[in-house]
């Protein structure tokens, strides 16, 4: 076993065999400090090399091909394809070998299978992407019946850490009022703390998705992990879902 093997986080959901995932770390690559060492973002300032070492070893690892993408926070979902950098924040792809892949260090990685194993797509959710809809956005290209939908969210902030402003609370509620649930009052005046996973949860369950797992995570206090707010100069770490050739 690889290194990089060694360091990769398999996601626990009942996924069929045709569907393969994984999570990088910041283990298993070339780059160095802030970076270190296995960064896959290409515009965090780190050297362009060491990000093409790191994803080379990436693709190699498994045969596969990234779909990166240039995200942005929005509501686009794109069709994987590793020829292109898609200006989207999720993607789909029903083609074996090609590998739905989204970039985090903090917000929320979303894997989306269903359960014939025929369709798979990554999402990319920050608190905007979250509550503007881009989980819904991922569900409607797929276009599969909730029930053969399953999720699995992947390392995140958690909600020990993510304190927000009270807007944070007011752009969930306004949609889904049961959203309140997932935020508790914050040490500081005006500040609430966030759980980034029962808002994921709560979203995916409007639209009859119940089959959500994952979720366990804390990218700040996880030290496997790049976290912008740990350590706001630094790498990116990617979650990948493919089918298998």
């Amino acid at each position: 076993m690889s290194g990089l093997a060694q360091s990769l986080i398999l996601p626990d959901w009942p996924a069929p065999a045709s569907v393969r995932a994984c999570v990088t770390t910041r283990e298993g690559g070339v780059s160095l400090p802030p970076y270190e060492s296995f960064n896959l973002g290409d515009h965090v300032g780190d050297d362009p090399q060491a990000v093409a070492e790191n994803r080379r070893r990436l693709s190699d690892e498994f045969a596969i091909h990234p779909a990166w993408l240039k995200q942005v926070h929005g509501l686009v979902v794109a069709d994987a394809n590793p020829a292109v950098v898609a200006e989207a924040d999720a993607s789909w792809t029903d083609q074996p070998g090609i590998a739905c892949t989204v970039m985090t260090a903090d917000c929320l990685p979303a894997l989306f299978c269903d359960r014939a194993g025929t369709r798979v797509a990554a999402a990319h959710a920050g608190w905007r992407g979250l509550a503007g809809g881009v989980l819904e956005a991922t569900l409607e290209r797929l276009a599969l019946a909730p029930e053969e939908v399953m999720v699995w969210l992947g390392p995140a902030i958690g909600p020990q850490a993510f304190e927000v402003g009270l807007e944070v609370r007011d752009a969930f509620t306004a949609v889904h009022p049961e959203a309140a649930e997932a935020f508790v009052e914050g040490e500081r005046p005006g500040k609430l703390m966030a759980d980034i996973y029962q808002l994921a949860r709560i979203r995916l369950a409007a639209r009859g998705v119940t089959a959500v797992y994952g979720g366990g995570f804390c990218t700040v206090s996880d030290p496997r992990f790049f976290s912008y707010r740990r350590t706001p100069q630094g790498g990116r770490f990617a979650s990948l879902v493919w089918l298998q050739p």
